[in-house]
């Protein structure tokens, strides 16, 4: 136990003392918050002329999180960096010869970056809602509101699990530039285009980022998808799981 102690202690010790974690998490709070505040104003000040279907399935909390398609890139660099950037220095033998058992290792550095996640993502969330509510003013909702408080909740993990899931790809792939090279285009536009097109849309909801995105809604979405709220958070789940436990085989098997 006391070992494991130590090496999250060195794990909290690197990534505080990279320059780029502060930035990486700062523009993903600032990008999720503004371009939230941003839609949400947008939409106050055109809620008369939506038509009476889109009214009534109108989703006041969901729409506060409009800037989190853009804040995820910022948080997938952060989980990418956290990862990647020890194989491109070559610090990653120093940290292998300092705890040969690669398992602890990689535990150690998923749950500190993973804790620094879910408290920023957390903090992002609320941020968010309470900004975003604020400026749909009388078309808002509240936290006391059924639904609300677990969406809310929700994007924080969602936030939080799209950290794990990027380092868990960097450590298969090991490079930073091949990991973002994969997941950017892939959250950004691929993942959109399945879930969007209809010869894929029913492959596409299973997708890691659209069905975990269900538990940020109040309102079900209109995509028809085969779950709700936590049957998507789930899948998400499952997606994330997949990808560590292939991280870690990989990082056991292979050489430094």
């Amino acid at each position: 136990m006391a070992v494991v102690t130590q090496v999250l202690r060195s794990e909290w010790t690197k990534i505080r003392s990279v320059r780029s974690t502060g930035w990486t998490l700062g523009v993903a709070a600032l990008v999720t918050v503004a371009l939230g505040a941003l839609i949400s104003a947008l939409v106050r000040h055109d809620f008369g002329r939506l038509s009476p279907h889109d009214k009534r399935v109108f989703d006041p909390t969901f729409v506060s999180f409009a800037g989190t398609g853009l804040g995820q890139l910022a948080m997938i660099v952060f989980g990418v960096l956290v990862v990647s950037g020890e194989y491109a220095t070559g610090m990653i033998r120093t940290s292998l010869a300092a705890v040969p058992r690669r398992g602890v290792l990689f535990f150690a550095k998923v749950t500190v970056a993973a804790l620094l996640a879910v408290a920023v993502s957390m903090l992002t969330s609320f941020a968010a809602f309470a900004t975003g509510q604020s400026l749909l003013g009388r078309y808002g909702t509240s936290l006391d509101d059924p639904g609300v408080l677990r969406a809310v909740l929700g994007g924080g993990l969602y936030m939080t699990l799209i950290t794990v899931f990027s380092m868990a790809v960097a450590t298969m792939l090991r490079s930073p530039l091949l990991s973002l090279g994969v997941l950017m285009p892939f959250f950004f536009l691929i993942s959109n285009i399945l879930a969007n097109v209809k010869v894929t849309r029913k492959f596409g909801a299973y997708l890691p980022d659209q069905a975990g995105q269900h538990i940020m809604r109040v309102i079900p979405d209109r995509d028809g998808a085969p779950y709700g709220p936590w049957g998507g958070f789930t899948i998400m789940c499952l997606w994330v799981a997949a990808a560590l436990v292939t991280g870690y085989l990989l990082l056991k098997r292979r050489d430094a």
